[in-house]
């Protein structure tokens, strides 16, 4: 392009230095470059071979040609075309149609040379008025360009640096692996007594425990024999057991003779020493005097675990509404950090239940002390573990970003991790290059996905001009949305407009400085354009 801008202010300069003052006789409506094909005095072949003519039928109003060109500066072909000369601006083609219609398409006004339309002769001032635009355009291009060599600068240098930095990631990892490694067989060793330690306690405990139970069911016996010995011969008889009707082995609602007689192992009655027998078969059932419900059975952990999964799994107001999948990563998120903070429910384990009067002592000094130690060697193994993995997810965004297609020089680098934003009358339009492109309503609404990064695909002289991206959000019955954005040479970086030609289908336009190609210096175009 900036060939041709060059060529053009070339071309206008010659003309303002030579203005008219050299013409080149040849038939109206004739470009100079097919003047060899119409000599005077020589008989004409038409341009497409068919047919030759007298000279004297060229321009003769009639159209004697299939292709018209017998007919350059007349009306009388329908597929004919003339040339405006236009001198001091650019040079046309017109259709012949067009010829002395009363309308002036030429800017020198040579299509109405026998009209009779008055026209004005506008050449030299869009001449000068397309010069200047170009004179602007090509030191947009100039300027632009010279930017374009500091981003390749600033590019190779932020490319040195994140392969420095990268070096330097690796010897951590290295250190780290290392670390994590002699860590983690500090934190097993200190772990195998801690294990044994709390082994020991748990062990002693429930012994300790055993033990208060059994006193305690040995004071409940003895309370439920005192109560049972209506009176208080030291026995306990049929007739005093069976007006406990909750003992009735099935259930029927009355509790016999026969019935109570075996639950008493055949006796008539029992003495303190033989209850011990006959109370561990009734102690389940046994109602003291001053209960009125049996005793609520004690949840074991199982139970108390499956109800809390069917709690939070099964919850009764559950819709089962499906989300967007960016909500339900956000939701997963929030979920993941309720949990954290999650107190816990209280669960009756089997070191507290609820008819235990005492809780587990607290661990001895030693043992404590070897739960410290333990617990100490697993933060510091999380802490090592934990920056490690942060060197990891460094490293890959490093190696991902060096390995990265930002142009023949990375001059497109800069606009890594930046984003630009064009705001019209409805929607801010979103451009994140190499990541992706949405569109949000002005006026509140969520955000639409135009797509996501996918390769350059400008032409193959032009590569780095087009970016693609695809696979946004879906139309409603239709495809996923897309965007094409087209970079052209400016010395800012801004979009400056969207548009959509077809449904889902996005155009943008981008200007950046890291498209502009260097200009083309005057040497180089003269010595391309000897005609000049």
């Amino acid at each position: 392009m900036s060939c041709a801008l060059l060529l053009l202010l070339m071309s206008w300069a010659l003309a303002m230095r030579t203005g008219a003052a050299v013409e080149i006789q040849r038939p109206r409506g004739v470009p100079l470059s097919k003047r060899q094909f119409y000599e005077e005095n020589k008989p004409f072949t038409c341009l497409d071979g068919f047919s030759t003519i007298s000279f004297d039928r060229v321009n003769d109003d009639y159209c004697d040609c299939r292709d018209g060109s017998d007919e350059p500066g007349t009306a009388a072909c329908p597929n004919g075309s003339f040339h405006c000369t236009n001198a001091g601006f650019r040079p046309a083609f017109i259709p012949s149609s067009r010829i002395n219609d009363g309308i002036c398409d030429c800017c020198d006004t040579t299509d109405e040379y026998n009209s009779g339309a008055t026209c004005q002769n506008t050449c030299r001032e869009m001449g000068r008025k397309e010069r200047e635009s170009l004179q602007i355009m090509a030191e947009i291009t100039k300027e632009g360009f010279m930017l374009k060599q500091q981003l390749i600068h600033e590019a190779k240098r932020g490319q040195e640096d994140k392969q420095g930095k990268l070096t330097e990631l690796q010897g951590s990892k290295k250190d780290l692996e290392e670390k994590v490694e002699a860590l983690r067989t500090v934190k097993e060793t200190a772990e195998d007594p801690e294990k044994e330690a709390k082994e020991r306690h748990l062990k002693a405990w429930g012994e300790q425990k055993e033990l208060i139970r059994m006193e305690k069911d040995k004071t409940r016996m003895a309370e439920a024999f005192l109560e049972l010995d209506d009176d208080a011969d030291g026995y306990v008889s049929v007739a005093e057991l069976q007006s406990h009707l909750e003992l009735d082995p099935d259930s029927d609602g009355s509790l016999t003779e026969t019935e109570t007689q075996g639950l008493l192992g055949g006796a008539d009655k029992v003495d303190t020493s033989t209850f011990e027998t006959v109370w561990s078969g009734i102690k389940d059932k046994y109602l003291s005097e001053g209960q009125s419900d049996p005793p609520a059975p004690v949840e074991t952990p199982q139970e108390e675990e499956t109800r809390d999964f069917v709690s939070d799994h099964y919850p009764e107001d559950y819709a089962g509404e499906e989300e967007d999948v960016e909500e339900d990563e956000e939701d997963d998120d929030h979920e993941e950090e309720e949990e954290e903070e999650k107190v816990p429910p209280t669960v009756q384990t089997p070191e507290k239940r609820a008819d235990d009067e005492v809780s587990m002592p607290p661990y001895d000094t030693e043992t404590q002390s070897l739960i410290d130690a333990a617990q100490k060697a697993r933060d510091d193994f999380d802490e090592v573990e934990r920056a490690l993995r942060e060197v990891d997810d460094q490293m890959k965004n490093l190696e991902k970003e060096i390995g990265f297609d930002f142009g023949p020089s990375a001059e497109f680098a800069y606009l890594y991790s930046q984003c630009y934003e064009l705001s019209t009358s409805e929607y801010i339009y979103r451009l994140c290059p190499f990541n992706r492109v949405s569109q949000k309503p002005k006026f509140g609404g969520s955000e639409t996905n135009l797509g996501l990064w996918g390769q350059w695909a400008g032409p193959e002289d032009s590569l780095y001009s087009v970016m693609k991206y695809d696979h946004g959000q879906g139309c409603w019955q239709g495809p996923n949305r897309s965007t094409t954005v087209k970079l052209t040479c400016g010395k800012e970086t801004v979009v400056t407009s969207t548009s959509e030609p077809s449904r889902c289908e996005y155009l943008m336009e981008f200007t950046t400085p890291a498209v502009c190609q260097e200009p083309a210096s005057l040497d180089e175009v003269l010595q391309g354009h000897t005609e000049l």
